[in-house]
């Protein structure tokens, strides 16, 4: 893949990647999603990704609008696939045809759009355009289509195979697909490349190369769904295939020359999980029959319930057990229910003597330290589960049944705790509250040293379980994200992992691992490095009864906006009337440089009708009082909005129309133009919405409560920077090597931070001295998570590399200062500047309570510290600290 240049990297030569990350979303996709759903950075950057594509021209761009998102299991295509509607719509398509391999996906994705009692319903509870409702409906074929609606067909790959190549009345033909514009959404989409991958097609639609090894006769009789695919592509040149899948195997040549120039987006597995979106994947290996093994899971997952509701998290646990044949899973959920229901204290310590795994030992002593007793579990057990609170989903029919339960596990009124199944749930599933998958087979299919096809496809349903199931203890943790990287032995580091049970097979694990690793999952390889305080720092007096000072993220009121922001209030916004200007040519003709003459004249809003401006506002739902209340609270009524000089009143635009138009605005000409200002200035307004700010004030927390020993997990070879996760101890490891163990202003026992950070720690004992000379103490801090700042602005967070401590003893008063410090790369300079302002305007602009007459607290932040920079950092500190 590597060797093809592939559209995503064709787009990022054209117009930078900076450029591309840059774009606005446009509101009409934002406003328009369910806002229960925030759009994650990844996500935004799909969109942008698309919208560089459509918007602009450059070299490279293809003919035809056939597009392919890679995306992660787990990453939200269904969302992205919902955006894309809300944005072609408004580009003027309205028919969009939804197809996959399974009607399991249908039944899912057709609750995701149109259920708007589903907890993953993906669209706002009003859509609309332009101050105008528009309504989703689903339909059978384009001709029962309306004109004003989003309509949306739905069929799998081989129904529409079928239902095109053998048309029937009301279903859809190959003549829906002419003279009309389509959008064509393919999910799973690597099931459409039987062609393609067996070497049958040239990747031009339409023309088919016979392989050699394939007769003429044999190719002619495949008729298949990648043709039908292309013959609806190609029956309108404005057609668009949007192609999504997390699976696309670009070691096949033909799939790779297939794809190079539509792949506008690509985020694999492998940086869904670097990016703290899945679970971490454990594989628990246990010499022990079936039921015991059934019995350690079940276990594993009540452990995890009440960790949840320890920190009031309402999530509920739930384990799949996987057979081998549906014979077989059906046995194992009698016998399960059966030994279940006959459990017993003795069965439970017997486990427990035999736990030596250290999850299993840390369950049994958590529940021996919260006095959770045997019997307490035996009970819990029987109750949770019940053979009410499983369920099978083996055959077909099964599956199909009990979609909508499978589907909807996260639910609170959902109490199923265990799943039982084959192969129906390996594609199409949706579960974030999967923890604990149980093999119930002991069986190997590789061959040459790599895994089979069973191990593949377990690999993949460990993927579909990988998905984070979200939560958050604080309200500034990002609920969607793992928060336990770097502190693996929290207890709760165990609700973000998903535990794989397998009998002990050594030979079957390597290659499950071999898979897990291929596909992203897993690191290759991690480590631990254990991160202690220096006993030294852990006997001073600063450890024992300093002082941190940290701010707050304050949730904004807004009781001190009274009218709309100057840039949106300020702005000259520039209109157009229609002039009903007509003008014929043929699409390739030159075209007239003559046309309509058309004026422009400003004019102020508060000028216009009011009843007519009062009419704009009635059509756009934003401007509805109760919602204006939640951005100007200070709002005394509408009439207020449109007269008064801080909203409505002093804005003005610039129209543009015919002589005789301007002269004599005709009231459905102001309507017009006053409801394209009111629309600009509703993105201005929602744009500009804060939900929290940074307190200026700094309150103090005692050191030895907020700095402690960790653990931390790296996993080696896949940062960007090589040096992240290395010991600068080790002169083996690093290229940046500094022996900290003599150096007591060093607060922790060694650093694995990046480039940067161990470059500003050299600085640091480069100028120690100085230091010295000027403060009684100085103490350095790597910010290994454990607390967190907050921005002036916009309450964003941010965690700041290092805080230097410095000490001086004076009279009448000591001088205590805390420094806050970020190592940055370059290329990441322009992207934190905000960070960098922040950290500069705490020198000015915080507040502390000075309670102590014989000492004073200063907090102090710094510019980014750049090695390659490091003049511009040093003259700032010198400045003002020395």
């Amino acid at each position: 893949m590597d060797e093809i240049k592939t559209l995503n990297r064709i787009l990022e030569s054209e117009f930078g990647k900076r450029g591309i990350e840059a774009t606005q979303v446009p509101d009409l996709i934002t406003a328009n999603l369910n806002q229960k759903f925030a759009i994650r950075p990844y996500q935004e950057r799909a969109f942008q990704y698309f919208l560089n594509y459509l918007n602009e021209n450059f070299d490279g761009k293809p003919e035809k609008h056939q597009l392919l998102f890679r995306m992660a299991t787990g990453s939200g295509k269904t969302l992205i696939m919902a955006g894309l509607i809300l944005y072609l719509y408004e580009k003027g398509y309205r028919n969009f045809l939804f197809f996959v391999n399974s009607t399991n996906i249908i039944d899912k994705t057709r609750d995701n759009f149109f259920n708007d009692a589903s907890i993953k319903y993906l669209f706002n509870s009003s859509v609309a355009f332009r101050g105008k409702k528009v309504s989703l409906k689903e339909v059978n074929n384009f001709q029962a289509g309306n004109d004003d609606c989003i309509n949306i067909s739905f069929s799998t790959i081989q129904g529409l195979h079928t239902r095109l190549n053998n048309p029937q009345e009301n279903s859809l033909t190959f003549d829906d697909f002419q003279d009309k514009k389509i959008v064509l959404i393919s999910d799973e989409a690597h099931h459409i490349n039987v062609e393609t991958r067996a070497g049958l097609r040239t990747g031009v639609l339409g023309e088919v190369t016979i392989n050699g090894s394939v007769s003429r006769e044999e190719a002619e009789e495949i008729i298949s769904w990648e043709s039908t695919v292309n013959r609806i592509v190609n029956a309108s040149a404005e057609n668009i295939l949007l192609e999504f899948t997390a699976t696309v195997d670009f070691s096949n040549p033909h799939i790779a020359r297939k794809y190079a120039d539509r792949l506008v987006f690509d985020y694999p597995l492998k940086q869904f999980r670097m990016d703290g979106y899945s679970k971490d994947v454990k594989v628990l290996q246990a010499d022990a029959n079936l039921l015991d093994r059934g019995l350690q899971a079940i276990l594993l997952s009540q452990y995890r319930r009440k960790l949840f509701e320890k920190n009031k998290q309402v999530i509920k646990p739930v384990l799949l057990f996987k057979s081998k044949t549906i014979a077989d899973s059906k046995a194992f959920q009698e016998e399960f229910i059966k030994s279940v229901q006959g459990l017993t204290t003795k069965k439970l310590a017997e486990i427990k003597a035999n736990a030596k795994d250290e999850v299993l030992v840390r369950m049994f002593e958590y529940f021996d330290s919260n006095k959770i007793t045997l019997e307490n579990l035996v009970s819990e057990l029987k109750e949770d589960f019940s053979a009410d609170k499983t369920i099978s989903v083996n055959s077909k029919e099964e599956s199909e049944e009990k979609q909508v339960a499978i589907n909807t596990l996260e639910a609170p009124d959902n109490e199923y705790r265990a799943v039982f199944a084959v192969d129906k749930l390996n594609e199409g599933w949706d579960v974030l509250n999967l923890f604990d998958i149980v093999r119930l087979y002991d069986t190997r299919d590789s061959a040459n040293n790599r895994p089979g096809e069973t191990t593949i496809r377990e690999a993949q349903l460990i993927g579909r379980g990988a998905r984070y199931c979200p939560f958050k203890l604080s309200e500034t943790d990002d609920a969607s994200k793992r928060k336990f990287d770097d502190d693996v032995e929290n207890e709760m580091r165990i609700c973000e992992e998903l535990y794989y049970h397998s009998t002990y097979n050594p030979k079957y694990i390597q290659e499950l691992t071999s898979a897990l690793v291929t596909s992203g999952i897993i690191a290759d390889k991690t480590v631990k490095r254990s991160l202690t305080i220096k006993d030294d720092f852990k006997e001073s007096k600063f450890y024992k009864s300093g002082f941190l000072f940290l701010n707050e993220q304050e949730k904004y009121t807004r009781e001190d906006v009274f009218g709309l922001p100057s840039s949106v209030r300020d702005t000259l916004y520039k209109v157009s009337l229609r002039t009903g200007f007509n003008l014929s040519s043929g699409i390739f003709d030159e075209q007239s440089k003559k046309g309509v003459e058309k004026k422009e004249r400003d004019f102020a809003i508060k000028d216009l009708s009011a009843t007519v401006i009062k009419k704009a506002i009635y059509k756009l739902e934003f401007y509805s009082f109760s919602n204006l209340k939640t951005y100007f609270p200070n709002l005394e009524s509408l009439d207020d909005f449109i007269t008064n000089k801080n909203y409505l009143g002093s804005v003005k635009m610039t129209v543009s129309g015919l002589p005789s138009q301007l002269d004599n605005l005709s009231p459905d000409d102001v309507l017009d133009t006053v409801l394209q200002v009111l629309e600009l200035i509703s993105r201005g307004v929602s744009g500009d919405k804060l939900e929290y700010k940074g307190s200026k004030e700094f309150k103090p927390y005692l050191v030895k409560d907020k700095i402690s020993e960790k653990v931390l997990t790296f996993a080696e070879n896949e940062s960007e920077d090589k040096e992240f996760g290395k010991s600068i101890n080790n002169a083996q490891e690093t290229s940046i090597y500094l022996d900290l163990s003599n150096k007591s202003w060093y607060v922790f026992n060694d650093c694995f931070g990046t480039s940067e950070e161990k470059y500003l720690v050299k600085y640091v004992d480069k100028i120690y001295t100085q230091l010295r000379e000027k403060y009684d103490e100085v103490y350095l801090v790597r910010n290994e998570r454990f607390f967190k700042l907050y921005n002036f602005d916009d309450g964003r967070a941010l965690e700041p590399d290092f805080v230097l401590f410095l000490y001086q003893k004076a009279k009448p008063k000591s001088i205590h200062y805390q420094v806050f410090i970020e190592p940055k790369g370059s290329h990441l300079k322009e992207t934190d500047a905000w960070k960098q302002n922040f950290l500069v305007s705490l020198n000015e602009e915080h507040k502390v309570e000075q309670l102590w007459e014989d000492r004073k607290y200063v907090v102090w932040g710094l510019p980014f510290y750049n090695n390659s920079e490091e003049t511009a950092f040093d003259g700032a500190l010198k400045e003002n600290i020395l």
